[in-house]
């Protein structure tokens, strides 16, 4: 039987070329588009509207950036988003302390109850924002503390304390712990194997549960709105108390601007976390 080569093939037309594959769309993949689609066109549109002239949402006038350069002469927003960053930035540098010391704690220490400890100091992130809110003002009342910006910050550590331990302490699971014994063995005090040793590890976890807890904390309204007294409105509160009459084109601008600085924070985050997994594997 004489067998035919690729080119006496192709002299007779006999197509040898593979079968092309058909695009074959699952169910999976529909349900994934409608989601994003769910997602993000909510935040299409409203990015559309904040450039758009015309004062009301309703009807498209033109481009413009009259309400972004708005925002930056706007005396109450300005001290909105002062009193953001002073609760942000106070609260995450506290929780960053509390909660690194807890997460190696957990992780390192053994002591009676530390079941119980664990489970009580992870609460925050399942328990709803209203009843952390409500306790937190009953707490309040009851010592008859005087709401300002700093009973905020207090309230914030709350949460931040615990999104920032578990960062953590899903870094620490992934270190040897044979490198602080050993710097133990060769002379090193605890505290100085904790400084030059451990924390230097921890870093890329300490930073990235530092960016998350930023965002949470600058993003929060409902537990502001329990805590805050006269005069220290965030700007999450600020936002709410505009749209009460109406979504204007400077709240979609100002919105627009708090999702894109919590996506790049976030995807900062995210970053960090996943190059120090991917160098510690390697």
């Amino acid at each position: 039987m004489k067998v035919l080569t690729n080119k006496q093939l192709i002299k007779t037309g006999v197509n040898i070329s593979p079968p092309k594959k058909k695009l074959r769309i699952g169910w999976q993949g529909v349900f994934s588009l409608l989601m994003y689609v769910l997602m993000y066109l909510p935040i299409a549109v409203l990015a559309f509207y904040s450039f758009n002239r015309s004062p009301y949402s309703g009807a498209w006038e033109g481009f413009t950036w009259e309400w972004y350069e708005k925002l930056f002469s706007d005396e109450r927003i300005l001290s909105a988003l002062q009193n953001s960053l002073i609760v942000a930035f106070s609260a995450v540098g506290i929780s960053a302390v509390l909660g690194t010391l807890m997460a190696v704690g957990l992780a390192r220490y053994r002591f009676r109850g530390k079941s119980l400890y664990r489970g009580i100091s992870y609460l925050p992130l399942i328990i709803p924002d209203i009843a952390i809110a409500v306790a937190t003002l009953v707490f309040l009342a009851a010592f008859a503390i005087r709401l300002n910006v700093w009973t905020i910050v207090a309230a914030h550590v709350v949460f931040c304390l615990a999104y920032i331990g578990l960062v953590v302490s899903s870094r620490l699971t992934n270190l040897n712990p044979y490198l602080e014994e050993a710097a133990l063995d060769l002379g090193a005090t605890p505290v100085q194997a904790f400084i030059q040793v451990l924390l230097p590890q921890l870093m890329p976890g300490i930073i990235a549960g530092c960016l998350l807890a930023f965002v949470l904390s600058l993003d929060d309204f409902l537990i502001a709105s329990f805590t805050a007294g006269s005069g220290s409105n965030t700007l999450p509160m600020e936002i709410f108390s505009r749209i009460r009459t109406g979504v204007k084109p400077d709240i979609n601008a100002l919105s627009v601007i708090l999702i894109v600085v919590s996506a790049i924070v976030a995807f900062v985050a995210e970053s960090i976390r996943a190059s120090a997994n991917s160098q510690h594997l390697h």
